[in-house]
């Protein structure tokens, strides 16, 4: 058995030694067609697009991706192909909500914030918005959630879930933060493509705060330039860019915060997709499990009492303001964080 393995995925390494007897480790931008030719498994990233012209003629039984988003793969073709794939939906949630506590600390240290008396909007409840939802609450924050298919469901569900739905131009009008946890989709009833445009932009009323660990394209960066030039936006904190890794260098220099796209990079967040990775290989092929992969000790002292000391996003900032075009580097070579156990909800 072969499986070709994105070279930055942590933890795996040994897991997978027990399962094929040929593993070979490349960087997730260069899998070519060639390398994939005669391998029975791929496991990427959302660096490697996963479509016909990677695929046609491979062996490829199974793809999966070690992330929750899996726009970089042509589900169309891989079904058309007879090639299985899987995601890992909520693996790197805990991570994300993480990243969202400690950037909202530091709006509370740095911005005078007044947590307790502010209205986050929160832009799409599923894995990863119902855990910053959970954490807004914790703070003492007031919370509106703003996602109409989840609202759809819940409606139509006999043991609904959630508490209640606002619409967006709710949160637009309310919020003092908003914040976006939603799918990138380009077409349909549900689009989010640009969901933060111009439009949207002109449409605020309380001169929010901007935070976006979604997908770049989800709010229109060009027009939050804009806003934030014209006073319609107090600050912005983003992880994710249109463009990515060429992104717009005027807007990372002028955000509070600018990281390069890792958010979910906790150690935790890590191990949870690998595991995910290895039920999937092992349910398709009919392996025998090789056990739970457990992610590294908790820093010596840290008990999370205590957010910033074990996790600040402004020190990713600052490294990708200092040097912008590391970007992928940054990215890709990441000093992968814990999780502190507050954000367990």
């Amino acid at each position: 058995m072969k499986i070709v393995v994105d070279d930055k995925i942590p933890y795996i390494r040994e897991k997978l030694a027990q399962l094929a007897d040929d593993v070979v480790y490349l960087r997730g931008a260069e899998i070519s067609a060639a390398d994939v030719r005669d391998a029975d498994a791929l496991i990427v990233r959302t660096r490697t697009r996963c479509d016909k012209q990677l695929l046609e003629g491979s062996k490829v039984q199974l793809v999966a991706t070690a992330t929750i988003g899996f726009d970089h793969i042509d589900t169309d073709y891989l079904c058309e192909a007879g090639i299985s794939w899987t995601n890992c939906p909520g693996c790197n949630a805990g991570s994300v909500a993480q990243y969202l506590e400690c950037s909202l600390l530091l709006l509370q240290q740095q911005k005078g914030l007044d947590l307790q008396q502010s209205t986050i909007g929160i832009v799409g409840c599923g894995h990863v918005g119902s855990k910053v939802k959970a954490v807004a609450e914790r703070l003492g924050m007031r919370v509106l959630v703003c996602d109409p298919p989840l609202e759809l469901k819940e409606a139509q569900s006999p043991k609904p879930i959630a508490d209640s739905f606002v619409s967006l131009d709710v949160i637009e009008r309310e919020a003092d933060i908003i914040t976006f946890h939603v799918p990138l989709s380009r077409e349909g009833q549900y689009a989010t493509y640009h969901l933060a445009s111009d439009d949207f932009f002109h449409r605020l009323t309380r001169v929010p705060y901007i935070i976006n660990t979604s997908r770049g394209e989800v709010v229109d960066n060009d027009a939050l330039l804009q806003a934030l030039h014209e006073g319609r936006v107090r600050d912005a904190i983003l992880d994710v860019w249109e463009g990515e890794p060429q992104i717009n260098l005027e807007l990372l220099d002028k955000v509070f915060i600018g990281t390069p796209h890792i958010a979910g990079y906790s150690a935790d967040g890590k191990v949870n997709a690998d595991n995910m990775v290895i039920d999937a290989l092992c349910q398709h092929f009919g392996l025998p499990h090789p056990g739970c992969i457990f992610p590294p000790s908790l820093q010596d002292g840290a008990d999370g009492s205590n957010p910033l000391e074990l996790y600040n996003p402004l020190d990713d900032s600052n490294k990708l303001k200092a040097a912008p075009s590391n970007f992928e580097s940054l990215r890709n070579n990441y000093p992968i964080r814990r999780e502190f156990s507050g954000i367990k909800v």
